[in-house]
């Protein structure tokens, strides 16, 4: 498994027209192949500022496919005009505790 972070920087005052985009985005990429879950957190006294999280089964079904998919196109359409800047994507494998 892998996790998907990027901290996700929205222009000020358009918080509520994000998580609204984010709402219609939030499917598109679940039904991904290899997708396991989604989550998007915002950040405490940060109106602007968000976490989001994807567990992935491995890093190319999001590197390969998503990212090179028709259904990433329409994520881009909803999302990328309210970032600034573009978010920055880290990659982080298994937890090193066997909780």
């Amino acid at each position: 498994m892998i996790l998907e972070h990027a901290l996700l920087q929205v222009r000020p005052g358009q918080s509520d027209a994000f998580e609204g985009a984010m709402a219609k985005a939030r499917p598109i990429i679940a039904r991904q192949p290899g997708c396991q879950s989604v989550e998007v957190r915002p950040e405490q006294g940060n109106p602007d500022r968000y976490l989001l999280l994807v567990k992935w089964d491995r890093i190319e079904s999001h590197r390969d496919g998503f990212r090179r998919s028709e259904d990433y196109q329409l994520w881009r359409g909803l999302l990328h005009a309210f970032y600034s800047p573009m978010p920055e994507i880290a990659y982080y494998g298994a937890s090193i505790f066997d909780d």
